[in-house]
Protein backbone atom coordinates (compact mmCIF):
# COMPACT_ATOMS: atom_id res chain seq x y z
CA UNK A 1 0.00 0.00 0.00
CA UNK A 2 1.65 3.27 -0.58
CA UNK A 3 2.14 6.17 1.48
CA UNK A 4 -0.92 8.52 -1.06
CA UNK A 5 -2.96 5.67 -0.24
CA UNK A 6 -2.61 5.70 3.23
CA UNK A 7 -2.88 9.20 3.33
CA UNK A 8 -6.17 9.28 1.53
CA UNK A 9 -7.36 6.07 4.10
CA UNK A 10 -6.20 8.57 6.79
CA UNK A 11 -8.09 11.29 5.63
CA UNK A 12 -11.68 9.91 4.92
CA UNK A 13 -11.51 8.50 8.41
CA UNK A 14 -10.73 12.04 9.89
CA UNK A 15 -13.53 13.94 8.46
CA UNK A 16 -16.06 12.24 11.11
CA UNK A 17 -13.77 13.40 13.85
CA UNK A 18 -13.16 16.56 11.60
CA UNK A 19 -17.38 17.27 11.77
CA UNK A 20 -17.75 16.15 15.39
CA UNK A 21 -14.89 18.84 16.27
CA UNK A 22 -16.22 21.77 14.50
CA UNK A 23 -19.46 21.17 16.10
CA UNK A 24 -18.33 20.44 19.36
CA UNK A 25 -15.90 24.17 18.69
CA UNK A 26 -18.85 25.84 17.82
CA UNK A 27 -20.34 25.24 21.71
CA UNK A 28 -17.14 27.53 23.24
CA UNK A 29 -17.15 30.87 23.68
CA UNK A 30 -13.82 31.19 22.85
CA UNK A 31 -10.98 29.12 21.58
CA UNK A 32 -9.55 27.18 24.80
CA UNK A 33 -6.12 25.68 23.10
CA UNK A 34 -6.18 22.63 26.08
CA UNK A 35 -9.17 21.65 25.09
CA UNK A 36 -8.60 21.45 21.18
CA UNK A 37 -5.80 19.22 21.83
CA UNK A 38 -7.68 17.39 24.09
CA UNK A 39 -10.00 16.15 21.57
CA UNK A 40 -7.74 15.94 19.35
CA UNK A 41 -5.90 13.54 21.60
CA UNK A 42 -8.66 11.86 22.16
CA UNK A 43 -9.74 11.67 17.90
CA UNK A 44 -6.55 10.85 17.08
CA UNK A 45 -6.08 8.05 19.70
CA UNK A 46 -9.27 6.04 18.73
CA UNK A 47 -8.46 6.35 15.35
CA UNK A 48 -5.38 5.28 15.78
CA UNK A 49 -5.86 2.05 18.08
CA UNK A 50 -9.61 0.97 16.52
CA UNK A 51 -7.47 -0.22 13.30
CA UNK A 52 -5.34 -2.19 15.71
CA UNK A 53 -7.73 -4.00 17.33
CA UNK A 54 -9.77 -4.43 13.80
CA UNK A 55 -6.41 -6.05 12.55
CA UNK A 56 -5.85 -7.99 15.64
CA UNK A 57 -9.42 -9.41 15.29
CA UNK A 58 -8.80 -10.91 11.66
CA UNK A 59 -11.23 -12.32 9.62
CA UNK A 60 -12.75 -14.46 12.78
CA UNK A 61 -15.15 -11.69 13.69
CA UNK A 62 -15.70 -9.56 10.48
CA UNK A 63 -19.33 -10.88 10.33
CA UNK A 64 -20.23 -10.17 13.62
CA UNK A 65 -18.38 -6.81 13.32
CA UNK A 66 -20.05 -5.66 10.23
CA UNK A 67 -23.42 -6.47 11.42
CA UNK A 68 -24.03 -3.99 14.31
CA UNK A 69 -21.41 -1.34 14.08
CA UNK A 70 -22.99 0.86 12.27
CA UNK A 71 -26.44 0.70 15.27
CA UNK A 72 -23.76 1.44 17.26
CA UNK A 73 -22.14 4.52 16.08
CA UNK A 74 -25.81 5.84 14.99
CA UNK A 75 -27.15 5.21 18.61
CA UNK A 76 -24.19 7.30 20.13
CA UNK A 77 -24.09 9.91 17.72
CA UNK A 78 -27.72 10.41 17.62
CA UNK A 79 -27.76 10.70 21.73
CA UNK A 80 -24.95 12.70 21.90
CA UNK A 81 -26.78 15.26 18.82
CA UNK A 82 -29.96 14.86 20.90
CA UNK A 83 -28.70 16.05 24.00
CA UNK A 84 -26.90 19.23 22.27
CA UNK A 85 -30.29 19.97 20.01
CA UNK A 86 -32.26 19.73 23.87
CA UNK A 87 -29.80 22.02 25.41
CA UNK A 88 -29.80 24.99 22.51
CA UNK A 89 -33.65 24.95 22.85
CA UNK A 90 -32.91 25.66 26.63
CA UNK A 91 -34.63 29.54 27.60
CA UNK A 92 -31.47 30.43 29.61
CA UNK A 93 -27.67 29.72 28.36
CA UNK A 94 -25.73 28.17 31.43
CA UNK A 95 -21.92 29.09 31.16
CA UNK A 96 -19.77 27.17 28.64
CA UNK A 97 -19.68 23.32 30.00
CA UNK A 98 -21.39 24.39 33.34
CA UNK A 99 -23.48 22.08 35.71
CA UNK A 100 -25.88 19.87 34.20
CA UNK A 101 -24.41 20.63 30.66
CA UNK A 102 -23.15 18.08 28.01
CA UNK A 103 -19.40 19.48 27.57
CA UNK A 104 -18.09 18.11 24.65
CA UNK A 105 -14.84 18.54 25.98
CA UNK A 106 -15.13 16.14 29.48
CA UNK A 107 -13.59 12.86 29.23
CA UNK A 108 -16.94 10.80 29.19
CA UNK A 109 -18.60 12.80 26.31
CA UNK A 110 -15.33 12.99 24.46
CA UNK A 111 -14.99 8.75 24.87
CA UNK A 112 -18.56 8.54 23.31
CA UNK A 113 -17.57 10.72 20.29
CA UNK A 114 -14.26 9.16 20.11
CA UNK A 115 -15.34 5.83 19.67
CA UNK A 116 -18.90 6.81 17.71
CA UNK A 117 -16.79 8.49 15.61
CA UNK A 118 -13.45 5.42 14.80
CA UNK A 119 -15.83 2.69 14.39
CA UNK A 120 -15.36 2.88 10.48
CA UNK A 121 -11.33 2.71 11.52
CA UNK A 122 -11.92 -0.18 13.12
CA UNK A 123 -13.28 -1.93 10.05
CA UNK A 124 -10.26 -0.50 8.32
CA UNK A 125 -7.93 -2.48 10.58
CA UNK A 126 -9.97 -5.50 9.48
CA UNK A 127 -9.50 -4.57 6.08
CA UNK A 128 -5.66 -4.31 6.71
CA UNK A 129 -5.36 -7.81 8.26
CA UNK A 130 -7.33 -9.51 5.12
CA UNK A 131 -5.07 -7.55 2.71
CA UNK A 132 -1.95 -8.45 4.95
CA UNK A 133 -1.12 -4.89 5.44
CA UNK A 134 1.55 -3.74 7.92
CA UNK A 135 -0.44 -1.96 10.55
CA UNK A 136 2.03 0.23 12.06
CA UNK A 137 2.16 2.88 9.23
CA UNK A 138 -1.66 3.36 8.43
CA UNK A 139 -1.91 3.75 12.14
CA UNK A 140 0.68 6.50 13.13
CA UNK A 141 -0.63 7.82 9.54
CA UNK A 142 -4.55 7.54 10.47
CA UNK A 143 -3.71 9.16 14.26
CA UNK A 144 -1.76 12.32 12.99
CA UNK A 145 -4.39 12.56 10.32
CA UNK A 146 -7.00 12.90 12.85
CA UNK A 147 -5.33 14.47 15.65
CA UNK A 148 -4.38 17.92 13.52
CA UNK A 149 -7.90 17.59 11.68
CA UNK A 150 -9.52 17.55 15.23
CA UNK A 151 -7.57 20.43 16.53
CA UNK A 152 -8.55 22.22 13.51
CA UNK A 153 -12.23 21.48 13.90
CA UNK A 154 -12.19 23.01 17.14
CA UNK A 155 -10.77 26.21 16.32
CA UNK A 156 -12.63 26.60 13.08
CA UNK A 157 -15.84 25.66 14.88
CA UNK A 158 -15.08 28.27 18.19
CA UNK A 159 -14.61 30.74 15.17
CA UNK A 160 -18.14 30.61 14.27
CA UNK A 161 -19.89 29.50 16.96
CA UNK A 162 -20.37 32.48 19.78
CA UNK A 163 -21.71 34.05 16.82
CA UNK A 164 -25.10 32.07 16.82
CA UNK A 165 -24.80 30.91 20.00
CA UNK A 166 -27.72 28.30 20.68
CA UNK A 167 -28.23 27.84 16.77
CA UNK A 168 -24.66 26.90 16.53
CA UNK A 169 -25.17 24.01 19.29
CA UNK A 170 -28.02 23.03 17.51
CA UNK A 171 -26.49 22.69 14.33
CA UNK A 172 -23.55 20.62 15.58
CA UNK A 173 -26.46 18.71 17.26
CA UNK A 174 -28.30 18.03 13.30
CA UNK A 175 -24.48 17.20 12.43
CA UNK A 176 -24.53 14.65 14.89
CA UNK A 177 -27.03 12.97 13.94
CA UNK A 178 -26.62 12.88 9.97
CA UNK A 179 -23.15 11.79 10.44
CA UNK A 180 -25.06 8.59 12.86
CA UNK A 181 -27.32 8.25 9.83
CA UNK A 182 -24.92 8.20 7.25
CA UNK A 183 -23.14 5.66 8.51
CA UNK A 184 -26.25 3.64 9.17
CA UNK A 185 -27.36 4.12 6.01
CA UNK A 186 -24.55 3.66 4.10
CA UNK A 187 -23.87 0.10 5.86
CA UNK A 188 -27.62 -0.71 5.21
CA UNK A 189 -27.06 0.21 1.65
CA UNK A 190 -29.32 3.13 0.96
CA UNK A 191 -27.07 5.94 0.79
Amino acid sequence: MSLLEILLIALGLSVDAFAVAIASGATMKRLHLPDAMKMGLFFGGFQALMPVLGWAAGLTFKNFISGWDHWVAFGLLAAVGGKMIYESLQMKREEECGEGKTCPFDTGTLTVLAIATSIDALAVGLTFSMLRVSIAGPVVAIGVVTFAMSAAGVALGSRGGHFFENKMEAAGGLVLIGLGLKILLGHLGLF
